[in-house]
């Protein structure tokens, strides 16, 4: 099993569409890429942490590729606003990719300048490609929000834009 770590915005809908694909053995809400041990919810959100709302994949390379799971990424959150998805509004929100690997570095560059490459957004990719810092799991109530409440996710796909 290897890991992979994105934030794309608020942190439920992200855990949802990476829940969704065959090969995915697990996905988490959690904090990184800050200056504080152990945030939490509120700390983060206060956006004074440094920290992303992200979500940690835990997948089978013999059954999803790490490109694929970058695609699943671009294609459900909008890369191309600073700090913000939809009404979430700052850097904890921003659209970030933390490669645990240089091959997944390497992989996610390649891709970004692909799709910003392609006139699919009108606006450039903002997205950001750092190396993997600590991962913090978020608090339990935040775990399968959707799904234990019973909601649709919040993200849309951006497949068709």
């Amino acid at each position: 099993m290897e890991k992979a770590t994105f934030g794309a915005g608020c942190f439920w809908g992200v855990e949802t569409f990476f829940r969704q694909v065959p090969g995915v053995i697990d996905a988490v809400c959690g904090y990184a890429g800050g200056h504080l041990d152990s945030p939490s919810y509120k700390q983060v959100c206060s956006d004074k942490t440094g920290h992303a709302e992200v979500v940690e994949v835990t997948y089978d390379p013999s059954k999803v590729s790490y490109g694929m799971l970058v695609d699943v990424f671009f294609m459900n959150h909008d890369p191309t606003t600073l700090n913000r998805q939809g009404p979430d509004v700052g850097t904890q929100y921003r659209s970030v990719i933390f490669a645990h690997s240089l091959d997944q570095e390497r992989v996610a560059r390649e891709k970004k300048a692909t799709l910003d490459a392609s006139g699919k957004f009108k606006r450039a990719i903002v997205t950001t490609v750092e190396p993997a810092p600590p991962f913090w799991r978020a608090e339990e109530y935040h775990q399968r929000y959707f799904e234990k409440n019973g909601l649709p996710s919040c993200h849309a796909n951006f497949a068709e834009h």
